[in-house]
């Protein structure tokens, strides 16, 4: 009995911190690892800390996970995110791309701006009835010198961004 207190408590804390689990209890015996991707997408620089976010730092090793394991059948991903850095969610969404097991993601809520690519680097993708996706031009925050090199990179970034979702719907 106290294993199983070990193990239940063990999994409510990655539920907590990483927003993963195992669901290894299907009637088809299917293993499948669970992803949240929920709030922002937080990169290189951190979120303020009132800010639901979900690193990338976090997920790239989990889906690693999912293509080296062999415990694992499947990744099922569950979107509500509002989008964030650009970088680390096309990382995300290609990693997703590359896991040569099934993969499925589903938008719950919305997946907007970066979350786009991460909605269709699944095998499968859904979303239900009352869930948005919203996609729009590339936009910076900060300091931004206004010279033509500039405006270059934004479009390459976007360039970047619609090209995945071209090849991933």
């Amino acid at each position: 009995m106290e294993d199983k207190d070990k193990k239940e408590e063990q999994q409510n804390e990655q539920i907590k911190e990483m927003g993963s689990l195992r669901l290894e209890n299907s009637k088809g015996k299917h293993r499948i690892k669970l992803l949240t991707i929920i709030g922002e997408i937080e990169g290189h620089e951190a979120v303020s800390g009132n800010t639901k976010a979900t690193k990338y730092e976090h997920l790239l090793p989990m889906i690693a996970e999912v293509e080296d394991s062999e415990e694992i059948d499947g990744l099922l991903i569950l979107l509500h995110t509002m989008g964030g850095d650009v970088e680390a969610g096309l990382s995300i969404a290609e990693m997703i791309a590359s896991v040569s097991k099934p993969t499925v993601s589903l938008v719950l809520g919305g997946s907007h701006s970066i979350g786009g690519p991460l909605a269709v680097a699944a095998e499968y993708s859904f979303i239900v009835p009352t869930g948005t996706m919203i996609i729009h031009p590339v936009r910076s925050n900060g300091m931004f010198i206004g010279v033509q090199q500039s405006l270059q990179n934004m479009l390459r970034t976007q360039d970047r961004i619609t090209g995945f979702l071209a090849e991933h719907s």
